[in-house]
């Protein structure tokens, strides 16, 4: 099989709109159900909507849990979410996969965790927005919206927007080693904004 992955100069919201192209053609080619996408107000997966709702996919956004942006701070809001459900897409807020506790821990007694070391991991070697998408896909398993059993593609971005699409096979927390990133789509060639 011969495939070919986008590249972006650049990260960030810009590619928005390629990213969900890219994702389109690709739901076409793969018999992919579901994907499952970052936003952190809903705005990009409305963008989803737009461009993807068409296919037959089933899209579960995936926003920041309350406390991200600070104490009991959310932002999204609770009419951008009927918003997305009465278009048919799984709204899911919670704690992230890939920080959680760990966080915690390390704002409190200045070290790392495990966790945020994987983190760091898929961000060297893909950028924010793959960090994102695996981390994500996770989150929607480990709340019982995906399965694990077969390919989904996964969209992530960095600050904003999405730069990163996978087709991956997703797995839950306690199994996190059985994921498997089995195609990169699309993502930019550098981890900040210039």
């Amino acid at each position: 099989m011969k495939k070919s992955i986008v590249y972006f100069d650049q990260p960030g919201k810009v590619s928005t709109v390629d990213v969900l192209e890219i994702v389109k053609e690709n739901l076409n080619l793969a018999d992919v159900k579901y994907l499952v996408i970052a936003s952190t107000t809903g705005e990009t997966a409305m963008k989803a909507v737009e461009i993807l709702g068409d296919t037959g996919v089933e899209i579960i956004c995936v926003g920041e849990h309350t406390g991200f942006w600070g104490e009991d701070i959310q932002k999204f809001s609770g009419e951008m979410k009927k918003k997305l459900e009465s278009k048919g897409v799984k709204v899911l807020i919670t704690s992230h996969s890939l920080s959680g506790v760990g966080r915690s821990i390390s704002n409190k007694f200045k070290g790392t965790s495990g966790v945020e070391i994987i983190a760091h991991t898929l961000r060297m070697m893909g950028g924010e927005g793959i960090k994102v998408a695996v981390e994500i896909s996770i989150m929607a398993a480990d709340s019982g919206l995906i399965p694990t059993d077969q390919e989904i593609i996964a969209v992530g971005g960095t600050h904003g927007g999405c730069d990163s699409a996978v087709i991956l096979k997703a797995a839950h927390m306690n199994n996190f080693f059985d994921l498997e990133i089995r195609e990169i789509l699309a993502k930019p060639r550098q981890r900040t904004l210039k």
